[in-house]
């Protein structure tokens, strides 16, 4: 984090806010090791059920509550479930940035075919 007290400007680079929280996270943590390790990967499963509780409160989907949710809830809890994704993979090892950009690679190019790059 910054040490002025304001965060950083995540939006040009947003691993380098990762690499911060990742930082906190490991200094406040109750458990290390392994534990730690697989309760940092648990807490996603804890991200997508906001997701979840934020969607059906979104649609009035529970009689007995109503609407409670905004889809900027929705989107609120979507960004925390990738931002939680990030830390999680950081937590296995220094070169998750690199891991990420292989990794979207491969599914865009998978998905969308090889890039061409236009000629000039």
């Amino acid at each position: 984090m910054s040490d002025q007290g304001t965060a950083p400007d995540a939006s040009a680079d947003p691993w380098g806010s990762i690499e911060d929280l990742h930082s906190w996270l490991d200094a406040h943590r109750a458990h290390g090791g392994q534990e730690g390790l697989l309760l940092r990967v648990l807490k996603l499963s804890e991200e997508v059920g906001e997701v979840a509780q934020a969607v059906i409160g979104a649609t009035g989907q529970n009689p007995r509550k109503g609407t409670t949710h905004t889809w900027e809830d929705v989107q609120a809890e979507l960004c925390d479930v990738v931002i939680t994704a990030m830390v999680a993979l950081r937590t296995l090892g220094p070169d998750a940035r690199d891991v990420f950009a292989t990794h979207l690679a491969r599914v865009t190019e998978r998905s969308l075919g090889p890039r061409t790059v236009p000629k000039d």
